[in-house]
């Protein structure tokens, strides 16, 4: 496996393929359609379609119809999946929490963040936000800067303490770390493993035939699920570090007419 070519490359979003909640470089837009035109292409991501969206899709250059029908968005960690077709998003599905279970875990996520001292007076946006799949928590608020951002909770404590206080109460929902200064809840068992699960079962393709690429393979990153499934995967450092390894993997990538 490790040598073969794979059938389809999947990415994270945020500091993958772009700066956390801004728009991917042009040089990012040109080789994910250079991939697609050989390969099948996923991101997978915590964010909301409309992030997605504003990133990628709407930054992404002129593509052949065949390499937009190689797209695959999935937000919310595949808990929506979206095509790309000539001129618009199509859906595949698109799952959603309860009502129940959304108050509760808006409930929790801001009592804790408020007894622990992470509910912040200066922010950026909306510090919570309802992902109809998957509610988030982002202590600076949407629209945070990155140095902010990336100063905030440098060794990841605050949001670690804050998922542990509220996966205690939430134990029939999923609570994980996940941007920077985020937490998500979602049902039980979505992650991104979930997400490539959904992948192999949408496009047939096995996961032995898929490369995973992210930022945050280690133990208590969000990208880790993938890694431990058995999934290749291939660790970076920001869009940049993506942008060198796709120059190398490209070219070794047949043309799909």
């Amino acid at each position: 496996m490790a040598d073969s070519i794979p059938l389809l490359v999947a990415f994270d979003l945020d500091d993958t393929l772009a700066p956390s909640k801004s728009a991917i470089d042009p040089r990012i837009g040109d080789l994910l359609v250079a991939l697609a035109e050989r390969v099948e292409v996923a991101i997978i991501s915590g964010g909301q379609l409309a992030q997605f969206t504003a990133q990628v899709v709407d930054r992404l250059p002129d593509a052949s119809s065949e390499a937009r029908a190689r797209l695959h968005l999935l937000p919310t960690c595949g808990t929506q999946y979206y095509r790309l077709s000539d001129d618009d998003v199509v859906t595949v599905y698109k799952r959603s929490l309860t009502d129940d279970q959304k108050a509760r875990a808006l409930a929790a996520v801001e009592g804790e963040a408020r007894r622990l001292g992470l509910w912040e007076s200066e922010t950026w946006g909306d510090i919570l936000e309802d992902r109809g799949s998957q509610i988030t928590f982002s202590a600076l608020g949407q629209q945070a800067p990155v140095p902010a951002k990336m100063a905030w909770d440098p060794t990841g404590e605050k949001k670690n303490a804050l998922r542990a206080a509220v996966a205690a109460l939430l134990p029939d929902l999923e609570v994980r770390s996940g941007g920077s200064t985020s937490v998500d809840i979602t049902e039980q068992g979505i992650d991104k493993a979930y997400g490539m699960r959904q992948l192999a079962e949408q496009t047939g393709i096995d996961l032995d035939d898929m490369l995973f690429v992210g930022d945050r393979l280690d133990p208590e990153g969000n990208d880790y699920p993938v890694l431990a499934m058995g999934v290749r995967c291939h660790a970076v450092d920001g869009w940049e570090d993506t942008v060198a390894y796709l120059e190398q993997l490209i070219p070794t990538l047949p043309v799909r007419v």
